[in-house]
C-alpha cells in the first residue's frame, strides 16, 4: 500500500509520521476502489489531563456522555433540523419581509442571498480536527481520538498497534507523544488526556472504541507481533469484549485477560469534567481491517459479522451512558461505502450502507431505544487533476484546478469529476444527497458525519479555497459532525478556511449558526455560503470563494429584512499566505447590493452591517 508522506514531529498524537506513528495509506485510486481512503495513528489532543480520580467497586451505574450553496433558493425554505442534534437549541429564525433589493449594475457573475429561504441549523460539530493541538488556534469544535492505532488500543495500559502502519508492532506511541498526567501506564491515560484538552479548547471529543476481537498487552516494540509464536494472540494481546457482565472497578484488573468497553466508557463518563461532550465511535475503517490489521483480524469483515458488532458495542455503550451518542461505521471510502470492500456477503446483500441501516433500526426497535445515531465515513477526494490525484500538495495547474472543483462531488449532482469512482459509475458522485436519502428512507433520524476528511494543497491557497468550500457545503446540507485529517503534515492553508468560519477578525468573529439560502451564476468558478445567527436574524456572514486565476467583479444582492448599507472584509489570498486580511470595506451600491472585486484565487469574507 502507498503510505502517507511524513508528517513532522510537532503535531502530536499520532500525527507526526517519525517512528513508530504510521501515516496510513493514501493509496493513489485504483479501478476496483481498493484503498481508496486514506488512514493514520492514533490521534487526539495534546493538553495535559488534570488528573484521574480513583474509584473501585460497584457499578458505576449509568452516567451520561453528554439546501446547499448551488441548490435552488428556494428549497427548504422555513426547515428547521433536529436541534437535539445540533448540540445547543435552535429556533429557525424569522428573518421578516425583504426590502427590494436594488441592482449591482454590470459585473462578471452575481451572488444572491436569500435569508428567508434554504433555512437550515448548522451543526457546530462541522468544525473539528483530527489534531488536537490545533483545536485552540482554529477554534474547532470537536477532537477525534482516531485512526488504525486505536483499533488494538488497551484502555488499561495505553499500549496499541498501528497495524500495516507501523510493521504490526506493540508500543507506548501514544502517551509517548501525549501528556498522559496519571503516567503512561494509568488506565484511560490517553483518552483522559485528550477529553480533557478538548474539553479545555472548548471542544467535544469523539472516542473511538475498540470492536475487534482483540487489544495490545503489552508495549514492548520488538517488531512484528505476529513473529511471537503461533500463540502470539494469547502471549502478545488481550480479549477485547463490550460487557463485562459484573460490576466494574477502577483501577481495572489488569490481570484477567480481558478489556471491557463498558467499563471504559462508563469510567471516562463518570471522571470527564462535568461539561466533557464525549461521543464514541465505533473503530476505524473496518472495510479494511483484513489489510491493516491482519495481526488481530486477518479475514475481510463481512456485512453480518460488522452489523452485529456494531449493536453489540453500541448496546454496551447504552447501557452505561444512555444519552452518548454511538456513531459507526466508520467506513474508509468509497468502495466501503457501497460493498464493504468487496466483502463476500456484499452480492447478496447490495449496497452495504442501505443494509447497515436497515440493520441497526431494526436494533433499535427490538432493543427499545436507539443504538446508533450516526452514519460515519471518511471522504479523501479520488478527483485526479494532470494525472495525479489531488489530496497531495501539488500545485500543478491542472490539480489545482480538479481540486478546487472536487467538493462538487459531495452534493452537485450536475457535476462529474475525473476519477476511478465516476468511471465505475458513469456519472456524478452526490455524495451527501445520496446518502441522506438513504438514511431517510431506512433510518430516519441518523445524522451524517465524516471523521476524516481532506481534499490535499495544505500549503496553497487551492486547498484554502477547497476546504473552505466544504465546511460551507457541510453547513448548508446538514452534516451533523466533520473532523478534517492533516494528510501532509503542513495544513497551514486547510486551517486558514476553518479560520474563515470560526475566526476570521482574529476576535471571535464566526460564521452563524444557521445557513440561509444563497446562489452563484458562475458554480464553476465561484461558491457562496451564507449565515445569520438564530438569536439575532440581522447578523450575516457571507462568504464568497473565486476559484478563477483572475479576479472577478460580484455583484452581492441580499435579500433580507435588514437594510445593510456597508460591508468589512477578510481575505484569504496566495499573496497573504495563510492569514486571514482585513481589507478595504464595501459600501452599498443600491440598497442591499454591493459590487465586490473578489481577488484572483481567494476566499472572502463578507460581513453585511446596516
Amino acid at each position: 500500500m502507498k503510505q502517507r508522506p511524513q508528517l513532522p514531529f510537532a503535531l502530536l498524537v499520532g500525527l507526526s509520521c517519525v517512528g513508530p506513528l504510521a501515516c496510513a495509506s493514501v493509496p493513489a485510486g485504483s479501478a476496483d476502489g481498493n484503498d481508496a481512503g486514506a488512514e493514520d495513528e492514533g490521534s487526539g489532543g495534546s493538553a495535559s489531563a488534570t488528573g484521574i480520580t480513583s474509584f473501585s467497586g460497584g457499578e458505576f451505574g449509568s452516567f451520561g456522555a453528554m439546501g446547499h450553496h448551488h441548490r435552488d433558493a428556494g428549497a427548504g425554505g422555513g426547515k428547521a433540523s433536529d436541534a437535539g442534534s445540533q448540540g445547543d437549541a435552535w429556533t429557525a429564525p424569522d428573518v421578516g419581509a425583504p426590502v427590494d433589493a436594488g441592482s449591482p449594475g454590470i459585473v462578471d457573475l452575481t451572488l444572491t442571498v436569500t435569508a428567508s429561504q434554504g433555512i437550515q441549523a448548522i451543526s457546530p460539530y462541522i468544525y473539528g480536527v483530527n489534531d488536537g493541538s490545533q483545536a485552540a488556534s482554529v477554534h474547532a469544535s470537536m477532537v477525534r481520538t482516531g485512526g488504525n492505532r486505536l483499533t488494538a488500543y488497551n484502555w488499561e495500559n495505553n499500549a496499541s498497534n498501528a497495524g500495516a502502519d507501523y510493521m504490526f508492532e506493540n508500543d507506548d506511541y501514544l502517551c509517548s507523544t501525549q501528556t498522559c498526567a496519571a503516567g503512561n501506564d494509568a488506565p484511560g491515560a490517553f483518552l483522559k488526556a485528550v477529553v480533557d484538552g478538548a474539553t479545555a479548547a472548548g471542544a467535544g471529543a469523539l472516542v473511538t472504541v475498540p470492536i475487534v476481537d482483540y487489544v495490545s498487552a503489552d508495549k514492548s516494540p520488538a517488531g512484528d507481533v505476529r513473529n511471537s509464536g503461533s500463540n502470539y494472540l494469547q502471549t502478545r494481546f488481550m480479549q477485547n469484549k463490550p460487557v463485562k457482565g459484573s460490576p466494574f472497578a477502577f483501577p481495572p484488573d489488569a490481570t484477567d485477560g480481558v478489556v471491557y468497553q463498558d467499563e471504559m466508557v462508563a469510567w471516562l463518563t463518570r471522571t470527564a469534567d462535568p461539561g466533557a461532550n464525549i461521543r464514541f465511535l465505533l473503530d476505524n475503517e473496518p472495510d479494511i481491517w483484513s489489510s491493516m490489521h491482519p495481526e488481530v483480524h486477518p479475514t475481510p469483515v463481512t456485512y453480518a459479522e460488522l452489523a452485529q458488532r456494531s449493536i453489540d458495542y453500541a448496546t454496551a455503550i447504552k447501557a452505561v451512558a444512555p444519552s452518548a451518542k454511538v456513531i459507526g461505521p466508520v467506513s474508509y471510502g468509497y468502495e466501503g461505502y457501497v460493498s464493504l470492500q468487496n466483502a463476500t456477503d456484499s452480492a447478496a446483500d447490495g449496497d452495504f450502507f442501505t443494509w447497515w441501516l436497515q440493520q441497526m433500526s431494526a436494533a433499535g426497535t427490538s432493543a427499545g431505544q436507539r443504538l446508533i445515531d450516526g452514519l460515519d465515513m471518511h471522504y479523501y477526494s479520488e478527483a485526479t487533476g494532470g494525472g495525479v490525484r489531488i489530496i497531495d500538495d501539488g500545485t500543478g495547474a491542472d490539480e489545482v484546478a480538479a481540486r478546487e472543483q472536487a467538493p462538487r462531488s459531495l452534493w452537485d449532482a450536475t457535476y462529474t469529476e475525473n476519477s476511478w469512482i465516476t468511471q465505475v459509475t458513469g456519472g456524478p458522485i452526490a455524495l451527501i444527497p445520496r446518502e441522506q436519502t438513504k438514511i431517510t428512507t431506512y433510518y430516519p433520524g441518523t445524522k451524517l458525519s465524516f471523521s476524516e476528511w481532506n481534499f490535499g494543497g495544505g500549503t496553497d491557497i487551492s486547498g484554502a479555497i477547497a476546504s473552505a468550500d466544504v465546511l460551507g457545503i457541510y453547513g448548508a446540507n446538514g452534516v451533523d459532525m466533520a473532523m478534517m485529517w492533516p494528510v501532509n503534515g503542513d495544513e497551514a492553508f486547510t486551517y486558514a478556511a476553518f479560520k474563515a468560519y470560526r475566526d476570521y477578525d482574529g476576535n471571535g468573529g464566526a460564521f452563524g449558526d444557521t445557513s440561509v439560502g444563497a446562489t452563484t451564476s458562475d458554480v464553476a468558478d465561484s461558491s457562496v455560503y451564507a449565515s445569520v445567527q438564530s438569536s439575532d436574524p440581522s447578523k450575516m456572514v457571507v462568504i464568497a470563494i473565486n476559484k478563477a486565476t483572475t479576479s472577478k467583479v460580484a455583484g452581492i444582492v441580499v435579500d433580507h429584512s435588514t437594510v445593510y448599507s456597508q460591508a468589512s472584509v477578510y481575505t484569504i489570498t496566495a499573496g497573504g499566505g495563510s492569514s486571514l486580511v482585513a481589507g478595504p470595506g464595501l459600501t452599498s451600491v443600491a440598497t442591499n447590493a454591493f459590487r465586490y472585486t473578489m481577488p484572483a484565487q481567494s476566499v472572502s469574507v463578507i460581513v453585511p452591517r446596516p
